[in-house]
C-alpha cells in the first residue's frame, strides 16, 4: 500500500483516517486501450473476428471502464465519468450487434445503419475532444485519434471501401496504444511521484 493512500484528519481533537480514493482513469483507459488494440489488429486483417475479441470488448473494454466510470462519479469527475461510462457501453452495444444476430434475437446490422452507429460514436468523441482541451495533451491524442478512428470505420461501411476500413485498423491500433500509454504513464508518475512519462 502506498502510503498516501491514508490521510489524517483531526475532527474534535481526535485523529482520524480518511481514505484518498485510487484515480480510476489509468484502468479506463488500459482497459480502452488494449481492447481497441485488439479489435484493430481485427481490422487490419491479422485475424478474423473471434471469441477473444467479444470477451475483451465485454470484460475489460466494458466491465473495467464501466467501474472506472462510477469511482469517477464518486470522485466528481463528470468528463471522465460520461467518457468512462460511455465507452465501457459502446463496447458492450458492440458485442451485442454481434452476439443478437447469431441468436436469431435480431437481424444483423446492415451497412448503412452500422455507419449511422460509427458516425453518432464519431461526433460523441470529437465532442469529447474540446473537452480534452482543458486537460491534457496525451488525452487529445487519444480523443481526436478515435474520432477519427470512428469516421473512418462508418466511412468504410457507408461505401464498402475495405481500404478505409484497412486504414481504420492501423489508425485504431494507434489509437488504442495512446491510451495505453497515457494510462501506463498516470500509473507510474503517481507511483513515483514526479513525471516519469509526459502526458
Amino acid at each position: 500500500m502506498v502510503e498516501d493512500d491514508f490521510a489524517t484528519i483531526t475532527i474534535d481533537g481526535r485523529k482520524l483516517s480518511k481514505h484518498t480514493p485510487a484515480n480510476p482513469a489509468p484502468l479506463g483507459l488500459i482497459a480502452f486501450g488494449l481492447t481497441t488494440v485488439l479489435l484493430n489488429f481485427h481490422n487490419a486483417g491479422f485475424y478474423e473476428l473471434n471469441s477473444m475479441i467479444l470477451a475483451m470488448g465485454f470484460a475489460y473494454g466494458g466491465i473495467a471502464q464501466i467501474i472506472a466510470s462510477l469511482m469517477e462519479y464518486r470522485n466528481g469527475n463528470t468528463f471522465a465519468m460520461v467518457a468512462f461510462g460511455s465507452y465501457g457501453l459502446f463496447w458492450w452495444s458492440f458485442v451485442f450487434l454481434l452476439i443478437i444476430p447469431k441468436l436469431n434475437l435480431g437481424a444483423a446490422p446492415d451497412a448503412v445503419s452500422l455507419a449511422a452507429y460509427l458516425f453518432m460514436w464519431g461526433l460523441f468523441t470529437i465532442v469529447m475532444f474540446i473537452g480534452t482541451l482543458k486537460i491534457s495533451r496525451g488525452l487529445q491524442v487519444v480523443f481526436l485519434s478515435l474520432a477519427v478512428l470512428f469516421f473512418l470505420l462508418s466511412a468504410g461501411e457507408i461505401t464498402g471501401n475495405s481500404m478505409l476500413t484497412l486504414i481504420a485498423g492501423y489508425e485504431g491500433i494507434f489509437t488504442g496504444f495512446s491510451a495505453i500509454y497515457v494510462g501506463l504513464a498516470e500509473v507510474l508518475n503517481e507511483l513515483y511521484g514526479k513525471k516519469v512519462l509526459p502526458t
